[in-house]
Formats: structure tokens, sequence, C-alpha cells
């Protein structure tokens, strides 16, 4: 058992990171992946914590928002830029297509244009504000983790709550039929520190976080069954990030 959940940790953070994690065993992925979704939120709040690293480090030498830039960009780094790709190519394709058909193959077409440039530069830029709102480093740390960890909860609810694609390969058909509510609320449980961290940053705002990420899921649903049909790798990625930036702001506003 503790093998199993070993190498579902393994699995999760070959997923969501770049840190090198030997022992790969393709033929395992069908019984791994259910219990690496599971952990996919606490490896997001590691991912937050080990970018709080070099933001509590760089504050001890500049201002605040040079401290953040330089977590971010290591977050970047640490993830591959994963979730921020998603956003980019997610709203070039919304923005810019004008049928299903057309959307999903700009989908497809790893330039960025005009569309997913703005909508990066305002995302990122909208989480260093938020992140700089917290006031102090040390806060701003704690909120890198809560909202490392409630982003890719969000993500995992959105796989649980919109199909994929039909007829499309890809992260959400092979990955999404293995997300499910019961591994949702299973994942919210083991994140249960991580949320009290963030009750006790916030309570309002932990619970703005919690509503504004649930009311995201059904509004994304919606939004992608009209125009994609479905989920897509993208769009999965767009949702954890969304979700880092929801809680984010509602974690950092004022009371």
């Amino acid at each position: 058992m503790i093998a199993d959940w070993g190498r579902a940790l393994a699995l999760a953070l070959r997923f969501l990171t770049r840190i090198p994690i030997p022992g790969e065993d393709p033929a395992r992925f069908g019984e791994d992946i259910g219990r690496a979704l599971v952990l996919f939120p606490m490896v997001g709040a590691l991912v937050g914590a080990l970018a709080a690293i070099p933001l509590l480090l760089g504050a001890a030498l500049w201002p605040l928002p040079v401290a953040i830039l330089l977590a971010l960009a290591a977050e970047a780094r640490l993830t591959g830029a994963l979730h921020e790709d998603a956003v980019a190519d997610l709203c070039d394709a919304l923005g810019g297509g004008r049928t299903v058909e057309d959307r999903l193959r700009i989908l497809r077409d790893s330039r960025v244009g005009a569309y997913g440039a703005l909508a990066l530069l305002l995302a990122v830029g909208l989480r260093a504000l938020g992140l700089d709102a917290a006031g102090t480093p040390a806060r701003a740390a704690a909120v890198l983790v809560v909202a490392g960890g409630l982003g890719r909860l969000v993500m995992l609810a959105a796989m649980a709550a919109i199909p994929a694609v039909p007829g499309r390969p890809g992260l959400a058909a092979g990955v999404g039929p293995h997300a499910g509510w019961r591994g949702v609320a299973l994942a919210a449980a083991i994140l249960l520190p991580v949320l009290a961290l963030g009750a006790w940053l916030s309570p309002a705002g932990m619970a703005a976080a919690i509503l504004a990420g649930a009311g995201f899921v059904v509004w994304f649903r919606r939004l992608l069954m009209r125009h994609l049909g479905g989920a897509t790798g993208d769009s999965i990625g767009f949702a954890a990030y969304a979700g880092l930036l929801l809680a984010t702001l509602a974690l950092t506003a004022r009371p």
C-alpha cells in the first residue's frame, strides 16, 4: 500500500513539475494515475512552498515586488511553465476561433498570438500584484502555498466535471476519465492542513476562494462544452492557473 502511494506521488511530481524522478514504469500508469490525481493538490502546495524560498530570500535583499517576481520565475522553471502555456493557448483558441473546428486547430498550434500573449501578461501580472497585496514576505509565501494547493484542486474538479473532447487524444482524454468526485473529496481531505493555513490567514478570504473555485468550474464547464465540445489538456491547465489566481486574489483582498 505504501509503495502504491509512493509510485503515485512520483507520478504526480512528473506530471506537475520538471523534477527528475527516476523509476517511471509506463506499464503501471493505468494503475497509478488515479492515486496520483488525488495527490495533485498537495504537490501543487509543495510547488508553492518551493517557490516561497526565493521569495523569502529575495525579500531580505530587495523590495517585496522584486522577490515576488523571483518566486514566480522560479515556479515557472520548476513546472516548465505548464499552466502558463495552457493559459496562452486556450485564450488564443477562444479569442481567435469562430467555430469549434477553428478553436481546436488553434489549440494544436504552438505559436502564441495576440489573445494568448495579452491573457498571459494579465494573468501573471494579476497574480504578482495579488501576492504583493499580501503585504509581507511571510504572508505572500503562505499565499503561494495555499493557492498552489487550491489551484490544483480546481484543476482536479474541472477534470471530474468536464468530459474530454470526443475523439481527441491528449491529457484530457487519457487522464480525465480517471478523475472523479470521490477523488476530489479525498484530495481535499489530504489538503486539509493547507486549507487550514488559508483559513488562519483569512477566514473570509478562504471561504471566498473555495466559492470562487466552485463557481469557476460550473462556468468553465458551460464555456468549454459550448465552444470546444469538452475539455482538452490546455483547458485543464488553464483551470489550474485560474484556481491559483482566484485563490491569490481572494486571500489577499482587503477585509
